[in-house]
């Protein structure tokens, strides 16, 4: 697997197995500021995913307004979230014995509305894994944030990457055969924000098989790897990594494992992805690609018995760790 990323977000831009690029993108940073309304390669935060009514009601002892950009709700971390930002970048460094690309990007106290200073790290490592007599490919990505500065003693924070995959020959996704390591989802309204109850997704079985077509199934939902909340640290990287979801194009013979410390991912089948012709690429719609985000619970930060997954007090790290692995056989 060769990986290239942007200072822009701390992009994942190419992500090829063998000659084949998995992941939908751009070839220049500009394009990316004019076009990227899918969120391609994402490094997403303060908060993924939505936050009812744009509204952070309880932090601090107080409540925090946030840009209004999906419905009456706030998205990827607003107008202007750290997908949007230019991060120091990139610095070749060792990682736990390994090397590794490092991103950083300082987020200032107010931006989007979010309270204190906050310095998040990102750092890709590219390796390969020899398992069952082939060879693997393998990008690890390790998120970690720290509240500095005094104005706050609290801030909200959960990050995740927002590649997009696309495994086969075509223009779709159709075809691609997935597995998911649960079935278990949180219920939203009609804007994507959690109703409370977490049950089981309607026709889908964990750990069995099933094949995307041209229109269904239509997944954008967020499932539940760790239904114990309270043993949801805010730092996640002691915890297992696990197998969240894998996929395979029998067409092309690519394989794809998305792996992460995270108790829950989104699964998002690109039914609103609207890209016109340019960079020389062709236009891509609905279904031209997925997409897996490993993070916390859709808007845990207002839901007071999940809350303290996305609390990230002074003093304290956020950590994360998302895992791909990709081959053809």
């Amino acid at each position: 697997m060769v990986a290239t990323f942007l200072p822009l977000g701390a992009i994942i831009q190419e992500l090829k197995v063998k000659d084949r690029n998995i992941v939908q993108g751009f070839p220049t940073a500009e394009l990316y500021k004019q076009y990227n309304a899918p969120f391609f390669g994402e490094t997403i935060g303060r908060i993924a995913n939505r936050v009812s009514d744009a509204k952070i009601n309880d932090l601090n002892g107080k409540s925090y307004q946030l840009p209004i950009n999906n419905g009456p709700n706030s998205l990827h971390g607003g107008n202007l979230g750290w997908g949007k930002r230019e991060f120091e970048g990139p610095f070749t460094v060792q990682r736990n014995g390994e090397d590794a690309t490092l991103f950083k990007y300082v987020s200032k106290d107010g931006e989007e509305g979010y309270p204190g200073i906050v310095e998040v790290k990102v750092w890709y490592i590219q390796k390969k894994e020899q398992e069952d007599s082939s060879e693997k490919d393998v990008l690890e990505i390790e998120y970690e944030a720290e509240l500095i500065g005094d104005e706050v003693q609290e801030t909200a924070v959960n990050i995740t990457n927002h590649s997009y995959f696309i495994l086969s020959d075509g223009p779709t996704i159709a075809g691609t055969e997935v597995t998911l390591i649960t079935n278990k989802y949180q219920v939203v309204d009609s804007g994507g924000i959690p109703t409370g109850p977490i049950e089981e997704y309607p026709g889908l079985t964990a750990n069995k098989p099933f094949v995307l077509g041209d229109k269904e199934p239509d997944i954008d939902d967020c499932f539940i790897v760790n239904t114990d909340s309270a043993s949801i640290p805010i730092d996640t990287r002691s915890q297992p990594l696990r197998k969240l979801a894998s996929f395979y194009h029998p067409d092309t013979k690519v394989h794809l494992e998305v792996h992460s410390t995270e108790p829950a991912f989104q699964f998002y089948t690109g039914k609103y992805i609207d890209v016109p012709a340019v960079g020389g690429l062709q236009p891509r719609g609905p279904r031209s690609a997925f997409c897996v985000e490993p993070s916390r619970y859709v808007n845990a930060i207002n839901i007071p018995e999940y809350k303290s997954q996305m609390v990230l007090k002074k003093g304290e790290k956020y950590g994360s760790k998302i895992v791909y692995r990709s081959w053809e056989a």
